[in-house]
């Protein structure tokens, strides 16, 4: 690819955007906050089992940090805390479902699945 000034301006907002939703958890987090509706910490949990308690509370606090994600806690016994995403995280929804349909449409091309979903696992088991 030739480098032109339209390339290279591209590439520090790029650069900022992935450093904020970059990782593997950050991204399934999102998603999941994408329906607008406040989500508790074990719902988070239950839909990305293979993350560790350790590593959804590092990608929440850092969401937090960023201004991605509202925690609401509220003041009862036992405490709840909720999560949502903020008002203008609306807008990376988009792209993230033009990437999501790319991705899908790789992964049917190429016959291979991604190796965190359970889906895909039980198709590259059957492909064996």
């Amino acid at each position: 690819m030739e480098h032109t000034q339209s390339t290279e301006s591209l590439l520090c907002p790029l650069r900022y955007a992935l450093s904020l939703i970059g990782g593997k958890w950050k991204l399934p987090i999102l998603c999941i906050l994408a329906d607008g509706k406040p989500k508790r910490y074990g719902e988070i949990k239950k839909r990305i089992p293979e993350i560790t308690n350790m590593m959804l509370s590092q990608s929440l606090k850092e969401l937090e940090n960023c201004d991605m994600v509202r925690r609401k806690q509220y003041s009862e016994i036992p405490t709840r805390v909720e999560y949502t995403l903020i008002g203008d995280m609306s807008e990376l929804l988009q792209p993230l479902i033009l990437l999501a349909e790319w991705g899908t449409k790789h992964m049917e091309e190429s016959g291979k699945g991604c190796a965190a979903c359970a889906s895909c696992k039980e198709k590259n088991v059957k492909d064996r």
